[in-house]
């Protein structure tokens, strides 16, 4: 067991030297990194040879090209950005509307090999020298140079190979291995065809090897099943490979875990997204940019800056903060500024405290401020950062920011308490510390808690645990993401689950941007205008899985960025250099993209296959892209393109009818389609008024059918009551006198129980009503029949003897209209005598 734990110690210590390399292996290449030598390569072969850095032949040759290499090496990689006044930003905006008319050099394929003169030229024939007595080093340089063209060599893609494919031959180097995996997957450059078995096999044994890069590649083709059957324990086993090098190397930094400026973004968003400003989901419907002329929402960094500086002069202490957190942990395009971060911070303190004292009669909302800029820089102070590291003077402003009740003042301080950082080690007084924190929304502090949880082992330790852990997840913290993976994978406090576990260690692998991938060199690359460069970085962290890299190598290649016809003249598209003309590689990365969540992407995909853009033309397919990316009205570029296709029948039935849905279903999704919409819309109407005029076959628009509501009993009742209350929670709506509760004690109306009762009291008195009504028409009629019965009586006592008798007509008269007064029905006729007695409720009283 001891010998197998040194084995083990011995595999992880050459794993993370190894990743240490590969974080400076461009170093070599001479491309935009702090520094050019031979030595992050030559660590690489090292740790790869059990740690003996072997002297191989022509090594003396390799000193002296890296010698003459560093007389032409590139100055820092990050673009000075200059401050920009009014009249630059007109301009600024002016030039990026007019077309691009750019004037560059040749592009690289068509450099003659002559153009390498001076120290390149020398640097390179000691190298060609040296790789002929197959010097790894030689080899790798060589390739390095010809592939991304560092020290402004012409690349030579086949030449690259060449030497990639010799050094992995070799000594099976697995950053050799990659790079000929990653040249068999996209095939750019045309050096070798396109070949996924090839790909794979050599990205495994790259990976087999402990190339981070190769690890993280290999685990997200067994997640989507590129040139492979979807495996999630292949997935899963590789992103953890790569998920504990990230967290090793995280946790290497100084208290608090290591700091970094995220890189990852999509070049399209710039610009509105990959189909312009209010056309893209990323700029349209929810999405878009509300600005108003009091917002910064199209305002650069620079500005921000500056407008914020004016204010804190002006003694604006939200500003200064402000000023201090942008320096401090800085952004894309803005490198931190430590020092510049402490200044502005301690201007804020300085406000509120003043001899170790709070000064009298603080400006409202200063003491919050205050106690934030005391969190930071006790951080400071913690970490070394800007200054020398001094705990004690950290739990002093630490204290300070606890307080005011500062979250990473209280966490700062459980973290000293936890790990003795010049106090005495006290694991309740750091737990209560971090319980402070996490109860202000601290991540960092959610995630100790957990692992104080952890550490227990129990139940409901392992659910509290998991629970700390979800929370500092939605704040996006890495380690939070690392341990819900872990427990996800082992099954610990949460049920087993491989797909979660891929999940999470996806994230944590693509978080540690500056370990595993090529983000900022890529970034740099792009924004000093040389595309191709750009895109041989993005390229690998495409391969690696990233949807934003894939999704900027589509953009760089895609041929289709506008239907603006422009003439040839002004058109850059002639001198687009082969490298960038590769429709195909680009529907290639749309697709992965898209099956990553991108619904502009689907889009294009489906763009791609109704034109043949890199492709056969497959209308069918088009239709599918489409119509999934219009799902829950999610693109209105889709539904307009779906109803463009039923107006002209272009892969679906022709109907103007569905073609208007389309195109309204659109319009309310983006209102910002407006234009186009009605547009095409007008041409439509007119379209099929001629085609009803002409008895065409096509559907017409049709006015949409009313169905006719037949409502029940209780329907009726249900609605007269719903818009007799809508009525009146209008009415009350200009009422200010009460609050949106309406008034005190009042209950809502239950349309389901109240109504149906009052409907039954109703029916049940409408019941007894009529049953009164009937009971005293039938006495009125006994009544009435017992009168007439004394009447004849009468008459027959007073009628004279049988003389008048003989009178037919007489006596029969009366015998006829005797059953009629007796027979009248249950209510009294028009023209009765009692009919209007019984109208005005008189009879029986």
């Amino acid at each position: 067991m001891k010998l197998l734990s040194w084995l083990f110690l011995l595999l992880q210590a050459s794993a993370l030297s190894y990743a240490e390399a590969q974080a400076n292996q461009h170093v070599l290449g001479g491309g935009p990194a702090e520094h050019a030598n031979g030595d992050s390569f030559r660590a690489e072969v090292a740790s790869q040879s059990g740690g003996q850095t072997v002297r191989e032949p022509g090594a003396d040759l390799v000193d002296s090209a890296l010698f003459e290499l560093r007389k032409l090496q590139q100055v820092s990689h990050a673009r000075t950005r200059k401050q920009q006044g009014a009249m630059g930003a007109v301009l600024h905006f002016a030039l990026n509307a007019l077309p691009t008319l750019r004037l560059s050099a040749p592009s690289s394929e068509s450099s003659p090999k002559s153009a390498v003169s001076g120290p390149l030229l020398h640097a390179t024939r000691l190298l060609e020298e040296s790789a002929r007595q197959n010097n790894s080093d030689a080899l790798y340089i060589l390739a390095e140079m010809n592939f991304y063209g560092n020290f402004s060599h012409p690349r030579n893609f086949a030449a690259a190979f060449d030497y990639y494919h010799q050094l992995a031959l070799l000594n099976g180097n697995s950053s050799a291995l990659y790079m000929v995996g990653l040249m068999y997957s996209t095939g750019v450059g045309g050096a070798v065809p396109r070949d996924q078995a090839r790909a794979l096999l050599y990205y495994t044994f790259a990976a087999n090897r402990g190339h981070t890069r190769a690890e993280m590649t290999l685990a997200y083709r067994a997640n989507a099943g590129i040139g492979t059957p979807k495996n999630c324990d292949l997935a899963v086993k590789y992103y953890k490979r790569v998920a504990d090098k990230a967290i090793a190397w995280y946790r290497s930094g100084p208290p608090g875990g290591m700091g970094w400026i995220s890189q990852a973004y999509r070049i399209a968003d710039e610009s509105g997204g990959v189909y312009g400003e209010g056309a893209s989901i990323v700029s349209a419907g929810p999405h878009a940019v509300k600005a108003n002329p009091n917002s910064d929402a199209h305002a650069s960094i620079e500005d921000i800056i500056e407008y914020l500086d004016l204010m804190a002069h002006k003694g604006d202490f939200k500003a200064s903060y402000n000023l201090g957190r942008i320096y401090y942990e800085g952004q894309r395009g803005l490198d931190r500024n430590v020092a510049m971060a402490r200044k502005y911070f301690l201007d804020v303190t300085q406000k509120y405290w003043r001899k170790n004292r709070v000064v009298d009669n603080p400006k409202p909302g200063l003491d919050k401020t205050a106690g934030k800029a005391a969190g930071f820089i006790g951080r400071m102070f913690m970490r070394g950062e800007g200054v020398e590291q001094n705990f004690d003077r950290a739990k002093f402003w630490f204290e300070r920011g606890s307080k005011l009740k500062d979250a990473q003042s209280e966490y700062g301080l459980g973290l000293l308490y936890l790990h003795g950082y010049g106090v005495k080690a006290d694991i309740a007084m750091a737990t209560e510390h971090f319980k402070t924190a996490a109860g202000l929304d601290s991540a960092a502090a959610a995630v100790q808690l957990g692992l104080l949880y952890l550490d227990q082992g129990h139940n409901e330790d392992l659910v509290a645990a998991n629970r700390y852990f979800e929370i500092a997840a939605r704040w996006g913290n890495v380690e939070a993401f690392y341990y819900l993976a872990e427990m996800s994978f082992f099954g610990i406090g949460r049920e087993k689950s491989c797909s979660t576990a891929v999940m999470y260690y996806k994230t944590v692998a693509e978080r540690a941007e500056p370990l595993v991938s090529s983000w900022a060199d890529a970034n740099v690359a792009y924004d000093n205008g040389d595309t191709e460069l750009a895109l041989l970085e993005y390229l690998g962290a495409a391969e690696q899985g990233y949807e934003k890299a894939q999704n900027n190598v589509a953009y760089i290649l895609d041929p289709d960025k506008s239907r603006l016809p422009l003439p040839q003249v002004l058109s850059p598209r002639g001198r687009v250099s082969q490298l960038l003309r590769d429709a195909t590689l680009a529907l290639i990365f749309w697709t992965r993209s898209s099956r990553q969540g991108n619904i502009d992407a689907l889009v294009k995909m489906g763009d791609y296959y109704l034109y043949g853009i890199g492709t056969d033309a497959d209308v069918e397919r088009a239709v599918q892209c489409y119509t999934s990316a219009s799902e829950y009205h999610q693109s209105a570029q889709a539904l307009y393109n779906l109803g463009w296709m039923h107006e002209h029948g272009v892969g679906l039935d022709q109907d103007y009818h569905l073609a208007k849905r389309y195109y309204d279903a659109a319009l309310e999704t983006n209102e910002e389609a407006y234009l186009p919409v009605k547009l095409s819309l007008l041409k439509l109407r007119i379209k099929s008024a001629w085609n009803t005029f002409t008895h065409g076959g096509i559907n017409s628009i049709q006015d949409e059918p009313t169905p006719k509501q037949e409502w029940s009993l209780r329907e009726w009742i249900n609605n007269f009551v719903q818009d007799d209350v809508e009525y009146y929670d209008e009415v009350d709506a200009f009422d200010d006198l009460y609050d949106e509760n309406g008034m005190p004690g009042g209950d809502p109306l239950d349309f389901d129980d109240g109504v149906m009762e009052s409907v039954v009291i109703l029916g049940l008195a409408a019941a007894l009503a009529f049953l009164v009504m009937y009971r005293q028409h039938r006495q009125q009629a006994a009544r009435r029949r017992e009168e007439e019965t004394r009447r004849q009586q009468q008459q027959q006592q007073q009628q004279p003897p049988p003389q008048q008798a003989g009178v037919p007509g007489r006596a029969a008269a009366e015998n006829q209209q005797q059953p009629e007064q007796q027979d009248r029905g249950l209510f009294p006729q028009p023209g009765d005598p009692d009919f209007g007695q019984w109208a005005v409720g008189g009879v029986g009283h």
